[in-house]
């Protein structure tokens, strides 16, 4: 028997590591890093004389992927059902890459689709070293209705394909490339990852918007075999033992080599990787967790893979935002600077030096702009936020077991959908994070806790309604400070004229030179300044903020009349699709505004 430790006892899952539940740990999923999930789909009866060259094609294509990878570590996400599946586990255990193994139902149901004793242990033996979670049971399914071979039972793997499909980065199938009507198989599952359906137990009118959109979650690796079975070669065209990328692309569906468009999505996430490792320290010591010490246990065990990547995401953030912030003060800085060397050489002809203070002022800029779009400061910025808000949205839909009402979507599913494909990558991240908290049941004490720490109150200073609350008072403030420096400058500067208008002849040469800088130097102020406030879009950041208190203060109050638990958690998944919103129209809008030495503005 699997020995459980971490138990979802509510709709008969559970959730085990290797030192959990054995005490000795095998190769462990990496928690503070973003790893390259590979799910398998496969046949069981692959033919024998196949099997050596299968077992070799399966190790190069690890390899393959670690050498172009190296930031990468690779999981191998594998129910372990007998054939494909296993063969697949048994090479990643032999190379040291850890498991995550999903499975239907329960172990024990599980295990009478094995054909022998030898096959139960073999699955145990490998389960031993794998982090293992057990899907709930379909609503309305007991372990009874699921015992025999049936329809019930076929829709439990089925929604096992759907899962691995929702989790991975890359489908490693061993298929024979024909077509399938049987529920949950090879073919199917296939489908589903290209095209979000599965007949039977997902219809087209049920899919997601992926299916229009052009996206990261469509990779397959095909690697073509046969089936021990009359008229089991391969579908015509595919010869065994072929290799094959295998995308929706209307053009070249299949290529030998990865399409560039998902190298430039694992690059970003290699990327985010070598921050995270670069900046581990500065990040365990100062970074602010979603869950605090006394989280519940039954929150943290299906939450923390969420929440020890937000740690990351949101310190990263943090720390870029911050040079970002100063690079921009400096640019700004020196194009004020260079505003009163031009106008100090331009009326006072005896400073002929101001015009080597503005071409230093004028490089002085350049080159901090070239530090910081070669370091990509901006773009890190503005992803690693994004990702930090996603992922806070997921760790509290999680905690509260909010679900879209079908067992299809995850949190992931249309985040940042209709922004650059590239931004995918911070999808594949919440893939991995949430792949125990979208197994896992809901509870009232997850419901309380998500209400209090994402929700909160005014009163209190926490949540996210304190907090909205508290940036629209600061935002105003520097939105007044702006139009008060504005009002300033202009009504002294038409001070300025009218003395000059008036007094010009009395003034000396001295003092109606300065008086005449002033005039140029007061509007040039002004200037500088309200380009700044556009640049950091001040006003957008207002309204946006002023909204997102608004709507965690209407839901404040929704919750607290809510009547049912379902009710609150309908609530909380309006919230989220509408932080989710707000969190991507955030981040156009700051694209749209890249430091920019050359034209402030």
């Amino acid at each position: 028997m699997i020995r459980r430790v971490s138990s979802l006892q509510a709709h008969g899952g559970f959730f085990s590591t290797p030192s959990q539940a054995h005490g000795e740990a095998g190769a462990a999923l990496p928690g503070d890093r973003v790893p390259l999930v590979i799910g398998v789909t496969g046949h069981r009866d692959l033919v024998d004389d196949e099997l050596p060259q299968l077992r070799l094609r399966v190790r190069d294509f690890f390899s393959t992927l670690q050498k172009t990878h190296p930031d990468l570590p690779i999981v191998v996400m594998s129910p372990l059902a007998e054939g494909a599946d296993r063969l697949v586990a048994e090479e990643a255990q032999a190379m040291g890459i850890p498991l995550f193994v999903p499975l239907p139902f329960a172990a024990e149901l599980y295990e009478q689709d094995f054909a022998t004793a030898e096959s139960v242990e073999r699955f145990r033996v490998l389960c031993a070293d794998a982090e293992v979670i057990e899907l709930p049971l379909l609503q309305g399914d007991t372990p009874a209705s699921i015992a025999e071979h049936g329809p019930r039972r076929d829709a439990h793997y089925a929604r096992l394909g759907i899962y691995l499909c929702a989790h991975c980065h890359i489908l490693l199938a061993l298929w024979d490339g024909k077509d399938s009507k049987k529920l949950g198989g090879t073919a199917q599952v296939v489908g589903f990852h290209h095209w979000d359906e599965m007949p039977g137990f997902v219809e087209r009118k049920e899919s997601s918007i992926q299916v229009l959109a052009e996206d990261e979650s469509d990779l397959v690796y095909h690697l073509v075999c046969s089936r021990d079975r009359p008229g089991g070669g391969p579908a015509e065209g595919l010869e065994p033992l072929d290799c094959w990328w295998f995308t929706t692309d209307e053009e070249t569906p299949r290529t030998r080599e990865m399409p560039a468009a998902y190298l430039k999505v694992f690059e970003h996430t290699a990327e985010f990787n070598r921050d995270a490792l670069r900046f581990r320290k500065d990040i365990r010591g100062a970074g602010w967790p979603l869950l605090p010490d006394d989280t519940p246990d039954s929150v943290r065990a299906v939450a923390e893979p969420v929440d020890s990547m937000f740690l990351a995401a949101d310190w990263l953030a943090v720390h870029f935002q911050s040079r970002v912030t100063r690079a921009m003060r400096a640019i700004y800085s020196l194009a004020a600077l260079m505003g009163l060397a031009f106008i100090a050489y331009s009326d006072l002809h005896t400073l002929d030096f101001m015009v080597y203070l503005f071409l230093l002022f004028f490089f002085g800029g350049v080159v901090i702009h070239r530090v910081a779009e070669r370091r990509a400061w901006h773009r890190k910025y503005l992803d690693y936020r994004a990702l930090a808000e996603g992922l806070r949205v997921q760790c509290y839909w999680i905690a509260a077991g909010v679900t879209a009402g079908r067992t299809t979507k995850f949190a992931h599913d249309n985040f940042l959908q209709k922004q650059d494909v590239e931004l995918g990558w911070i999808r594949n991240v919440m893939r991995y994070t949430g792949r125990r908290g979208d197994a896992a049941p809901q509870s009232r004490e997850g419901l309380d806790f998500a209400r209090r720490e994402w929700v909160g109150d005014a009163q209190s200073g926490d949540g996210q309604l304190a907090y909205y609350q508290r940036k629209a008072l600061e935002r105003g403030r520097l939105g007044r400070l702006t139009a008060g420096i504005g009002t300033f400058c202009l009504w002294t500067g038409i001070g300025v004229a009218v003395i000059l208008a008036l007094f010009g002849g009395l003034i000396s040469y001295q003092a109606r030179a300065v008086l005449i800088m002033l005039m140029g130097i007061l509007p040039l102020i002004a200037a500088i300044r309200d380009s700044y406030a556009q640049k950091r879009a001040e006003k957008e950041l207002i309204k946006q903020y002023v909204f997102m208190g608004r709507i965690f203060r209407n839901a404040a109050r929704q919750l607290e009349a809510a009547q049912t638990e379902d009710a609150r958690r309908q609530i909380l998944k309006a919230l989220g699709d509408a932080a989710l919103e707000e969190h991507a129209q955030w981040l156009l809008m700051h694209r749209e505004r890249p430091l920019d030495h050359g034209r402030l503005g």
